[in-house]
């Protein structure tokens, strides 16, 4: 299981050093184009969560995020040893977690800078702990398919 644990902290050191970079390189709002009309690095800050949604609501995001990183912490430990790829998505979700909350933490808001246009549509800007994080989710989401799917094959 330590490994898992060192993967989730490898997350964590590279949000951090991205977002560090970002902070002591760009002005807010800043723009530099990687692909022209569909990928830039976009200084950006948000102090709610995925759109913008709960502007300011730190409390709550402390609240959740210690509650979510104690649950998937006891999943790790109860289920991972019997998955590898559910322990391997648990430490992404979990390192993102931790990654943003070190943000609301010490700086009282999130620093994004990925900034994508997809077919016209300039998605919501994030970082490499939204990444994990919903790498992680969607992971955790076809395992417990697949572990579903097996249950029903069993029976």
């Amino acid at each position: 299981m330590f490994l898992y644990y060192i993967l989730a902290l490898v997350i964590v050191i590279i949000d951090q050093v991205t977002k560090w970079i970002v902070v002591k390189t760009m002005d807010i709002g800043e723009q530099i184009t990687v692909i022209e009309n569909f990928f830039y690095l976009t200084s950006h800050r948000n102090s709610g969560a995925a759109w913008g949604i709960l502007q300011g609501q730190m409390m709550f995001f402390y609240i959740v995020t210690v509650i979510v990183v104690i649950g998937i912490v006891y999943y790790m430990q109860k289920y991972g040893k019997d998955s590898r790829l559910l322990a391997i998505s648990l430490s992404l979700a979990l390192g993102g977690a931790i990654g943003n909350f070190i943000d609301r933490l010490f700086r009282k808001e999130v620093v994004d800078f990925f900034d994508f246009i997809l077919f016209g549509y300039d998605y919501p800007i994030f970082n490499v702990a939204d990444s994990s994080l919903v790498i992680g989710v969607i992971l955790v989401l076809i395992v417990t398919f697949i572990d579903e799917k097996k249950k029903g094959k069993e029976q």
